[in-house]
Formats: C-alpha cells, structure tokens, sequence
C-alpha cells in the first residue's frame, strides 16, 4: 500500500474510535446551570481556561448542564468577551 492509503485508513481509524466516547451519567436534583450561568461562565472563560493550566479542579464549561439554553449564553458571552476586545482595534 501506498502513503496515501495508509494515511487514509489511519485517518478513517481515528475518527471511528474517536465517535465511541461517551458522557458520564448526569445525577442532579434539577438546579442545572442555565442560560445565565453560560453567559457568566462564557464571560469569564480566558481567565478561567488559564487558571485551569494550573488546576485539576477547575473547569471553563460546566457539566452537567441545561443544554441548550446553557450552550447559549455561553457562546455569547464568550463572544461578547472577544467582540469587546477587539472593537476598539478597528483601522
């Protein structure tokens, strides 16, 4: 075989094993994080992402979550954090 399709089926490999992951069971009583707390957390995510190089404790995404209200705010906060930075930058 060739480097191409060895590379190829290598390639193929990789992305099956990677679709067998799986999340851990979700045991709550209900007070799951919202789309305020994702917003929040969204907000503070560089900060807290480089406290998380130095800590096993910390995490920039909360799990379990709400879903989709939760992934929401998220991505806007983060969005808001780094559209804010960068709105002063314009030529």
């Amino acid at each position: 075989m060739n480097f191409k399709t060895v590379s190829l089926l290598l390639f193929i490999t990789l992305m099956l094993i990677s679709c067998t992951a799986t999340q851990p069971q979700i045991t709550t009583n209900g007070d799951l994080p919202g789309f305020w707390f994702g917003l929040w957390h969204g907000f503070i995510s560089p900060v807290t992402f480089v406290i998380s190089l130095f800590s096993e404790t910390m995490a920039i995404y909360a799990f379990p979550n709400s879903g989709g209200w939760y992934n929401f705010g998220f991505m806007l906060g983060v969005g808001g954090f780094s559209g804010g930075i960068f709105a002063g930058s314009k030529r």
